[in-house]
């Protein structure tokens, strides 16, 4: 009875510290919100309206975006090992009897219980956490990446979108010069030659409208498949309108980039293998396993307590390899996180000549450009119908407004990638 005392009145004492880890382990941190969650109601919705704007499809992606979502398993990853990091060792129930003969047996029942020395535990618990933080890291690096990602798909998907409705639009004026060109053959007024080339065109525009669907049903499949839908998106897409804001200034956004994403997971992971040298170095205190007991002699109804202590002897192996290993990897990341900032430096300025070279190319098409190519084609129309200008300065004509409406979106598209690329770094609101 006095040794089932001693073992549970040991067992009691050596689990009692580890009831309130265990309980605070138990409760792992939560995902930031601002990380993942549900679509709001409001995202819901976009998928049955009838046009798709840019900011529609940025919300969609960033709440069901795959891979953005396998990223936030990691945070809950990295809370189960920190979990995992703050517990202590198990004790160790051990029975042994000595001896074969009722009169002469002894049993010693004994428990032990390892002691981690030398500050291994808090350790752990750094590298753990700071662990999380780059799994938190890593979801805003793709968050940002993927709304990059998304605006360019976009634009991309409006680009054949508008190449679309320009071959709609040249057909149209194909088949209408061609009725026009028809009725002056019958009238004597011009060579059936004008007529063959109105006809020729009008194939030539066919050809171009079928390639384009085909390029726009790519496009299509493309931007929903960014927030994991298998099927083409069938709704239109809204052309933004150009944003004209003035960017701050470039030396402003420089100063913020100490806190990019990008900086910031390589901080972190710095930090993260200075943590792991500190544990492997901690590593190199040898642990103190900690023995209590009792030992009962049948024959004489004896028994007595056992006590006892042991700990390894560091003569060979003092996990010196390990501690190298760490304090190299700890200077490999360092010089990482410096190349990630100029990186990030020589990126941000080249989106920011982007961003203002296409607001130049934007304003100058808007009012000068745009405006002179609808009245050169009008003109070139009411020309040709009255007989005063042959089909091919129609054909001129169409085709100026239709490049100069190409430029026009692609120095849109421009303007919006560059914003887009500077906000994988910066905050611009």
């Amino acid at each position: 009875m006095r040794t089932h005392c001693i073992i549970l009145g040991v067992t009691v004492l050596l689990s009692g510290p580890c009831l309130p880890l265990a309980a605070h382990a138990a409760t792992p941190q939560q995902p930031d919100s601002a990380l993942g969650g549900a679509a709001s109601p409001a995202v819901d919705m976009a998928l049955i309206q009838p046009t798709l704007t840019l900011q529609q499809a940025i919300s969609l992606s960033l709440s069901s975006n795959p891979a953005l979502r396998a990223a936030g398993v990691g945070i809950a990853i990295a809370d189960g090992a920190r979990q995992q990091a703050a517990l202590i060792p198990n004790p160790e129930l051990s029975v042994l009897r000595e001896g074969a003969a009722q009169g002469n047996r002894t049993q010693t029942v004994q428990i032990s219980q390892p002691l981690e020395l030398g500050g291994k535990r808090a350790a752990r618990i750094a590298v753990a956490e700071l662990d999380r933080a780059l799994a938190a890291d890593e979801v805003r690096v793709k968050a940002a990446e993927l709304r990059a990602e998304v605006t360019a798909a976009y634009f991309d998907a409006l680009a054949a979108q508008e190449r679309v409705e320009l071959a709609e639009g040249a057909l149209t004026l194909a088949l209408k010069t061609s009725h026009a060109a028809n009725r002056r053959v019958i009238a004597g007024k011009v060579s059936p030659v004008e007529e063959s080339r109105a006809h020729v065109a009008a194939a030539s525009v066919r050809l171009e409208l079928t390639q384009a669907n085909a390029d726009l049903a790519g496009a299509r499949r493309r931007l929903a498949a960014m927030w994991g839908s298998p099927y083409a998106l069938q709704q239109r897409l809204a052309q933004p309108e150009p944003d004209a804001s003035t960017l701050p200034p470039l030396e402003m956004l420089e100063a913020q980039l100490e806190s990019a994403p990008q900086l910031r997971q390589a901080r972190t992971r710095h930090e993260r293998e200075q943590a792991q040298a500190g544990l492997e170095r901690a590593q190199r205190m040898p642990d103190l396993t900690l023995t209590l007991g009792a030992k009962k002699e049948d024959g004489q109804g004896r028994s007595q307590a056992v006590f006892g202590v042991a700990i390894p002897l560091p003569l060979f192996q003092r996990n010196q390899g390990n501690v190298v290993a760490a304090q190299r990897r700890a200077e490999q990341a360092a010089l990482q996180r410096d190349v990630v900032r100029l990186e990030t430096g020589q990126a941000l300025a080249d989106a920011y000549l982007r961003a203002e070279v296409a607001q130049q190319q934007i304003d100058t098409i808007r009012a000068d450009m745009l405006p002179a190519a609808r009245s050169a084609l009008d003109a070139a129309m009411t020309g040709f119908e009255l007989g005063k200008f042959n089909f091919l300065d129609v054909l001129d004509a169409q085709r100026t407004l239709s490049q100069t409406r190409a430029h026009y979106l692609a120095a849109l598209s421009g303007r919006y990638r560059a914003i887009a690329d500077l906000q994988r770094y910066v905050d611009l609101k």
